[in-house]
């Protein structure tokens, strides 16, 4: 059973937490009148690393869970009842005959489709009453999507699995639920991300079993800080343009005769460049490098941090976040709403200012966050200089509510835990 004293999930803010899943219990126990025997789970977010949008074509990811999640409080039932406290969102799914594709919410959709993925697997999917809440920043690229997902697959997993499946399986449910139920078209870092806990380096080329290796590095050792600011964009309804990257990506693939781009280096791209061109267009051909490009950061950003050699980590960084902008091309969206609307490119532009007035070349490094077009930028950035950052981005951006997030990684992930104080 894949349970956690509340203690080994929590080491800051103790307090903040217990009075969070104290109003999560007392909302169980209204919404639902079944306080008894009550269980509580929690499932993080996830900060991707490098190997911005690899996933999908069996690329490499470096990501981390972080200390945002999604928590909930749970009975078992005869039906999936979700009581969502953040996102004011609630309806029933019957496991064993789950909706489909036409589900009212976005969350039903997610919990139909897992029961559904759970049905095929040959899984046991009973009900459970759920009261939810999120601290992950919506719709801004760190998975609270993702987050939901696995919450939802732990649930099921211990309730009536006896915890046995394993992460990489749970994390295949949830992105069969995001792909055919939702229509969202991503590859399986966030529900890894979010599932494995801790820094971990993952390898897709067998998508059946992805190969998930943890990282033991301490950036807190390193005196330093990951900040992610929110730059006020919003992804919810950018599917379109996440899709198109797969899909572009793929078709340059074809060209070699290949489903993927797994196994076709730059120099192959390059060498077939003009009939990629000619078949997929130019973007294809530069988001395919961008993709044999960004897996060779990986490996090397992985090599850095093993080796304890951060400043060549951080120079990694930097050129992922410009392979993204440059060929990837997921910073903002190409069209005329672009001339008003580059949420993402401002905070880059600011970013790397800020770094270059403080002398901060080499010690820190920016880049563009998850999906990308809208929501998140990541930071890295020496402790010392993380406050005057903050304020420096609010004045610039002219905010006045919290936009800055200063982030930990969290060594768990998907988790059943006891609660905070044992009856």
């Amino acid at each position: 059973m894949n349970t956690l004293d509340f203690l080994q999930v929590y080491t800051q803010n103790i307090d903040i937490h217990k009075k969070r899943y104290a109003e999560l219990t007392a909302a169980h126990t209204s919404r639902f009148n079944d306080g008894g025997g009550m269980r509580y789970f929690s499932s993080p977010g996830r900060t991707e690393i490098c190997g911005n949008h690899t996933d999908h074509n069996l690329g490499k990811v470096l990501a981390a869970s972080i200390n945002l999640d999604c928590i909930a409080a749970v009975t078992a039932a005869d039906s999936i009842h979700i009581f969502d406290t953040t996102y004011n969102e609630e309806f029933i799914v019957v496991p064993q005959v789950p909706g489909g594709p036409a589900a009212s919410s976005g969350g039903e959709a997610l919990v139909c489709g897992i029961a559904a993925y759970f049905n095929w697997a040959g899984w046991k999917v009973g009900g459970f009453n759920a009261a939810v809440s999120s601290e992950i920043i919506p719709a801004s690229g760190v998975s609270s999507s993702a987050a939901f997902e696995m919450l939802v697959c732990q649930i099921l997993n211990n309730l009536y699995n006896d915890g046995r499946i394993p992460v990489e399986k749970l994390a295949q449910a949830g992105r069969y639920a995001e792909n055919v139920y939702w229509g969202k078209a991503s590859g399986l870092l966030d529900q890894m991300g979010c599932a494995a806990g801790g820094l971990i380096a993952v390898d897709f080329e067998n998508p059946a079993a992805p190969h998930v290796e943890k990282i033991p590095f301490d950036f807190a050792a390193q005196k330093m800080r990951i900040i992610l600011v929110n730059t006020g964009g919003n992804h919810a309804n950018l599917s379109g343009e996440y899709s198109a990257i797969p899909r572009e990506m793929k078709a340059a693939a074809a060209v070699f005769g290949k489903e993927t781009l797994r196994g076709l280096s730059s120099c192959d791209i390059a060498g077939r460049a003009a009939a990629i061109r000619a078949a997929a267009g130019d973007r294809a051909l530069l988001r395919a490098l961008h993709f044999t490009e960004e897996n060779l950061r990986v490996d090397a950003q992985k090599a850095a941090l093993q080796a304890g050699d951060f400043s060549t980590f951080l120079q990694l960084v930097t050129a992922s976040g410009n392979s993204s902008w440059k060929y990837l091309q997921n910073v903002y969206i190409s069209s005329e709403k672009a001339s008003k609307s580059q949420d993402i490119s401002v905070c880059l532009a600011l970013t790397e200012i800020f770094i270059r007035e403080n002398k901060l070349e080499g010690r820190a490094a920016c880049r563009i966050h998850g999906g990308g077009f809208a929501g998140v930028i990541q930071f890295f950035v020496p402790e010392a200089f993380a406050g005057q950052y903050a304020g420096w981005m609010c004045a610039s951006l002219g905010k006045t509510e919290k936009v800055i997030f200063d982030l930990s990684i969290r060594p768990c992930g998907v988790t059943e835990l006891l609660p905070p104080e044992r009856p």
